[in-house]
């Protein structure tokens, strides 16, 4: 006996091409729905993953000149669920036949109204991934990209993508990972490691690692997407809001951070009314609402120093104790070097630069930051500042150097030429 076919789906309502929203933004937006409901009926994440990503590849191809359909993510679940089904088919000679019947069997109804993203997240998130691993495996099945989308936006191979991907799903399926909220005892540390790569996949966005341009706004957008979609489900949790607080705050500045010809602004010589005024009053209010929960957290103190940035009409007006003070806090919750580093800039904007230079020398041993473009660079920044042109122009030159960014190559190659000794 095989495995009966599925009943063919009811034709689909059509809308008229071109009207409605943007069908990318309208996929990437259903892909965790669809994928949820996927996972809940068959409980099988890798097959599912790849049958939505086939349906959402479809969709792609088909509703552009035949319309989006009325209900388009009964129509991917529809579609995705025969997908799975002819994998299912495929797969029979090693498998026992009741299994792969059982799972033919099952044909999508009423699609239930519930959003799946934030277990989903909790699921590409496992503790048993790198972090690699986890941000790929977000962004195809949470984000809705394609491999080849990711390997661009990462700078790397599509093939290195699609093996994170295949290897994140098998060791999912080989911890035995079930679809369900993490218990009491675990939810808190797996929703750490879920704003983490959420962070992670915004800052490739801000400021890319590699390449020629800056930014990937793409990128920036998408994380800022999907944290939306976990503060609509954890609305009073103060780590989520700030983390998206501090988004929004960062991303508003970006029509400011570049000139026409794509070469990197400094915040204290951006156009401040350039900057997303909408962005930084939603971002603001956020903060406000993240800082009444009990208890600070590393987003919530990251998106307040943000806040008080972006309160500053000018360079000159902002309130650097406040952010040395916030930094100081922050150093105390989460230690990092590139929290020092971060703090010496406010140090040397209070007390002045040889300050921010002592406080700079405290990370020299740290193997974390040897060779850093980073350290480098705000070193440079503080001997310029405390009159030392050379020594400047040494360590411009060598962050340049070291950053695989061509943006920030250019502007450090910039500064150094503006110091340079004659």
């Amino acid at each position: 006996m095989t495995a009966p076919t599925p009943p063919p789906a009811p034709p689909p309502t059509p809308s008229a091409p071109g009207r409605g929203p943007g069908i990318e933004d309208l996929l990437r937006g259903l892909t965790p729905q669809v994928l949820g409901t996927l996972v809940r009926k068959y409980g099988r994440f890798e097959g599912c993953e790849d049958a939505v990503q086939e349906a959402v590849l479809a969709a792609a191809v088909q509703w552009p000149s035949e319309g989006v359909p009325g209900n388009p993510r009964g129509w991917l679940v529809t579609v995705a669920s025969r997908r799975l089904v002819d994998q299912v088919r495929s797969d029979r000679a090693r498998r026992e036949r009741e299994s792969a019947t059982a799972a033919a069997e099952v044909v999508p109804g009423e699609v239930p109204d519930t959003d799946d993203t934030l277990l989903l997240l909790f699921l590409c998130c496992h503790p048993a991934l790198t972090a690699a691993s986890q941000t790929a495996l977000t962004l195809r099945a949470v984000g809705g990209l394609t491999t080849a989308e990711i390997a661009r936006a990462f700078l790397v191979p599509e093939a290195t993508v699609a093996a994170r991907i295949s290897r994140a799903k098998q060791r999912i399926r080989a911890a035995g990972s079930s679809f369900v909220l993490p218990g009491d005892a675990d939810r808190e540390e797996r929703l750490r490691v879920v704003l983490h790569v959420l962070y992670l996949i915004f800052n490739e966005g801000y400021t890319a690692s590699s390449g020629g341009e800056l930014d990937r706004a793409d990128l920036a957008r998408e994380a800022i997407r999907l944290t939306r979609s976990v503060y609509a489900q954890l609305p009073g949790d103060g780590e989520v809001a700030g983390l998206l607080a501090l988004m929004l705050l960062a991303h508003a500045r970006r029509p400011a951070r570049t000139t026409a010809a794509g070469d990197l602004v400094p915040l204290e010589e951006q156009d401040r009314t350039a900057w997303d005024r909408a962005l930084i009053d939603e971002g603001t209010a956020l903060v406000k609402e993240a800082l009444a929960v009990p208890s600070l957290g590393p987003y919530r103190l990251q998106a307040a120093i943000a806040a008080t940035h972006a309160d500053a009409a000018s360079a000159g007006d902002t309130d650097w104790r406040q952010v040395h003070g916030l930094y100081l806090i922050l150093e105390r919750v989460a230690p990092n070097p590139v929290v020092t580093l971060n703090r010496a800039v406010a140090l040397a904007e209070v007390e002045g630069p040889q300050a921010g230079l002592a406080l700079l020398a405290t990370l020299d041993a740290d193997a974390r930051m040897a060779g850093h473009h980073r350290l480098l660079s705000v070193r440079a920044h503080l001997l310029e500042k405390g009159g030392d042109p050379a020594g400047a122009y040494e360590h411009y030159r060598r962050a340049a150097r070291a950053t695989p960014s061509l943006a920030e190559q250019r502007y450090l190659e910039g500064r150094a030429g503006r110091v340079r000794p004659c």
